[in-house]
């Protein structure tokens, strides 16, 4: 499964959806990548196909940033944190 998060100016928190290929994740990277150089207000909707009842609807001039990671199995101590970075703890 592979999650993309969209990161959101003055929003805390990435919007994510899921695919469950690379090539469906790539599509959807190379959609906002587009949407994001056009400079125009449109808006990018995006379904989730992790949760197929999640949709979501932004304008592409509010998109700072995108990123594509892969999902390794289920590890519960091993879970990233969303977003583009987490902070270690000492």
């Amino acid at each position: 499964m592979f999650t993309i998060d969209l990161s959101i100016r003055n929003t805390a928190f990435p919007i994510s959806v899921q695919r469950k290929s690379a090539e469906d994740a790539e599509a959807v990277y190379q959609l906002i990548l587009a949407a994001m150089r056009s400079g125009n207000p449109d808006i990018v909707e995006l379904k989730c196909e992790g949760k197929t009842e999640k949709k979501i609807a932004v304008r592409a001039s509010e998109i700072s940033g995108v990123q594509v990671v892969q999902k390794e199995g289920t590890s519960i101590g091993g879970a990233r944190a969303p977003g583009f970075f987490a902070l270690a703890t000492e």
